[in-house]
């Protein structure tokens, strides 16, 4: 089943500990589509200037991602300039240029608005609305959260909250949005808020799953060095939407793989900056590392349990 992703397309200019990349291929739906085309068909509806390079569109259509939903404005694409801290948990927004992007509104295609799987990235609710509204019988609706939009559209983000069933967000967003420190009283306060499933993702510490059923804990995949952190969250997003939209069936068992295929492909995407390495990444690593971050997660109960 194939996913409509409604976000946004952007050139970075980055810096870490380990370098920097200037004017690279980023945005949140570029992640995620390309995450995701591992399991499912996407299809992207966001907005391009008039100097986005014709070779960054050819690597959403050379691995049959559907950009038919990419409206092109007079104008520059958005710019984001982001510089990351010794510890990488911690950046700077150092400038963002909103361009093409401010104003737009997005209106999906006719076949969109037949979509099974949906995709909200962080976005003013109102306009988030604005696409639930058109969609016709979604199965599936996730949304990711900023806190720009904790802090300022408190009521429309309430009505948004009640018509999704998937939440993502980070540990700061959870606690911003329900002012509870502790992590579990936070992902229980929002699963109140509507959303069936809550998914708390903490960076390297890995992610936490809330539902009515409970929760569930993955760790992050132990890497030796992250080189650059952006997109991290979007390419977690997209594994694990890709990943529920090929079983097709959401039961919490399908729910945790999602988490883990998730968290598989997001370790895969710090270890080199923008989208390289998710460009030349095949199914077989994936699966290879699914395998052992499975094994890794179950030797780890084991010992627990038995101890």
């Amino acid at each position: 089943m194939s996913i409509v992703a409604v976000g946004f397309l952007a050139y970075d200019t980055v810096e870490t500990p380990g370098g920097k990349v200037e004017e690279v291929l980023g945005g949140g739906a570029s992640y995620f589509a390309i995450a995701a085309r591992f399991f499912s068909p996407v299809s992207i509806v966001a907005v391009v200037g008039s100097d986005f390079k014709a070779d960054d569109m050819r690597l959403f259509t050379d691995r049959n991602i559907d950009v038919r939903g990419v409206a092109k404005r007079e104008g520059k694409t958005t710019r984001w300039h982001g510089r990351y801290h010794e510890d990488m948990n911690m950046r700077d927004t150092v400038a963002l240029s909103l361009n093409v992007l401010e104003g737009f509104t997005p209106e999906l295609l006719p076949d969109q608005c037949r979509a099974d799987y949906l995709y909200l990235a962080p976005n003013d609710p109102a306009l988030q609305e604005h696409v639930l509204d058109q969609v016709l019988s979604p199965k599936v609706v996730v949304a990711d959260l900023y806190d720009y939009w904790i802090e300022n559209t408190r009521p429309g983000l309430a009505k948004v909250l009640e018509r999704i069933q998937i939440l993502l967000c980070s540990d700061s967003e959870a606690r911003t949005l329900t002012g509870e420190h502790n992590l579990v009283k936070a992902g229980r306060a929002i699963l109140k808020m509507g959303p069936a499933t809550v998914l708390i993702k903490r960076g390297e510490y890995g992610v936490l799953q809330f539902s009515k059923e409970g929760m569930f804990a993955v760790p992050a995949y132990p890497l030796e060095e992250v080189v650059d952190p952006t997109g991290a969250g979007d390419t977690f997003a997209g594994g694990m939407m890709g990943f529920l939209a090929r079983h097709g069936r959401i039961t919490e068992s399908s729910l945790r793989t999602a988490v883990v295929y998730g968290s598989v492909v997001a370790s895969y995407v710090v270890e080199r900056f923008s989208l390289e390495r998710l460009l030349d990444l095949s199914w077989e690593e994936i699966d290879n590392r699914y395998r052992e971050f499975i094994n890794l997660i179950d030797s780890h109960h084991s010992r627990w349990t038995t101890q």
